[in-house]
């Protein structure tokens, strides 16, 4: 149970912070930039559900949810110490519902015959910010599993590279299922003509 009486610390202050393990780390670290990321894309979500309707709206906040498990799971490092209690970690249950709803998402889309420029509708373009940054937050948390001294769950790690695909179908599903995708056209604007 989470309970924040007090926001402040001034911890931070001096460009400091602590893991859920109580570790004292540099607030630049390889783990904190990690979960730091999944709090943006969950913040970029948050925006995207504003917009959201029906099942998609429900799938954000699910996904939302699971980002604070994951961020939860970076943010206690598995050391082979016994920490007196159960961390919570991402399973692999998670990534595989992501697996069914971009099945489902998709099965009602035509194939793509050109990459398409982020936009559309505006929950499109919210969805599309939330990928990109989904993106980055892959590529910090690999950058992490990379360590020498780091551990990340093979769950954690497919979670997030999954969700990226996810938020790709949830955009053209917002779409009208493709409908209003905005092609890429190679080379359009060269003036050569």
């Amino acid at each position: 149970m989470v309970k924040l009486d007090k926001i402040y610390t001034r911890t931070g202050d001096k460009g400091k912070t602590r893991l859920a393990t109580g570790e004292p780390v540099d607030k630049w670290n390889p783990r904190v930039t990690a979960y730091g990321s999944v709090d943006e894309v969950n913040a970029a979500l948050g925006v995207a559900a504003t917009t959201a309707e029906g099942d998609l709206a429900e799938a954000i906040h699910r996904i939302q949810n699971d980002l604070f498990d994951l961020g939860a799971d970076l943010a206690t490092p598995d050391r082979g110490k016994d920490l007196g209690w159960e961390p919570l970690r991402v399973v692999q249950a998670q990534v595989e519902r992501l697996e069914r709803e971009i099945d489902a998402m998709n099965a009602d889309i035509p194939p793509l015959d050109s990459f398409i420029l982020p936009g559309g509708s505006a929950l499109a373009a919210y969805l599309h910010v939330a990928r990109v940054t989904c993106r980055r937050a892959e590529r910090d948390i690999a950058r992490l599993a990379g360590l020498e001294d780091e551990t990340v769950s093979a769950p954690a790690l497919a979670y997030i590279n999954r969700l990226s695909d996810w938020l790709f179908v949830a955009c053209r599903a917002a779409n009208e299922n493709g409908a209003a995708d905005i092609k890429w056209v190679p080379g359009a604007n060269r003036g050569d003509g």
